[in-house]
């Protein structure tokens, strides 16, 4: 099958599912009612629910990076780059926040917990990239590692901000990103202090 058809087919099932999921959740059932429908074969998610959630998940940072190519980000302080770039995955995933909550806790199953991890350091990876981050060392990991939890904690405190300008959520946000800020100049200072000095000795 195309690779075109093939994802034509997974955007129809997964639609098709995340229709159900606020009722009937990330089931078994669920998902071979949904292939029956749409004449998919079994085979389309050989992973069952975790390769449907998977293919959500990358889907959304897909529509995110193409989201925030316009958003002028890099005009924006780097606190702000990060901030923006968040809250815009979060509005894709607001019309299925209830589908959102239901596949964050089949991720969180021992079962699934690399899958879940995988997928946020795709999404901070993303995010980083958008926000013009171009490290290659330690850095590239420790960026994302870091925002990864920042992703997965404000994610928590989203499901749980019923507000309608998400005024709970962004302040959340906010204070864990000032927390990272801290942590990069600390680290900075840290770098600086250990790096040998160069002069010429009196």
């Amino acid at each position: 099958m195309p690779d075109a058809l093939n994802d034509a087919l997974k955007d129809a099932v997964l639609d098709g599912v995340l229709a159900h999921a606020e009722k009937d959740g990330f089931t078994p059932a669920s998902l071979t009612r949904v292939l029956r429908e749409r004449g998919a074969p079994d085979t389309l998610f050989p992973n069952g629910m975790a390769g449907v959630i998977a293919y959500w998940s990358e889907r959304t940072d897909t529509m995110l990076a193409e989201n925030l190519k316009g958003a002028n980000l890099l005009q924006l302080p780097m606190r702000k780059r990060i901030q923006v770039a968040v809250l815009a995955r979060l509005a894709i995933l607001k019309p299925h926040k209830a589908a959102a909550r239901k596949a964050a806790l089949l991720l969180a199953l021992p079962q699934h917990a690399g899958l879940g991890a995988e997928l946020v350091w795709h999404s901070a990876d993303v995010i980083w990239r958008a926000a013009g981050d171009l490290s290659t060392d330690f850095n590239y990991y420790s960026k994302r590692g870091i925002l990864a939890g920042v992703l997965s904690s404000t994610m928590i405190a989203w499901f749980g901000d019923d507000s309608a300008d998400q005024a709970a959520t962004i302040t959340f946000l906010e204070a864990r990103i000032d927390n990272v800020m801290q942590f990069e100049k600390l680290k900075a200072r840290v770098k600086d202090a250990c790096s040998p000095k160069t002069g010429t000795a009196a």
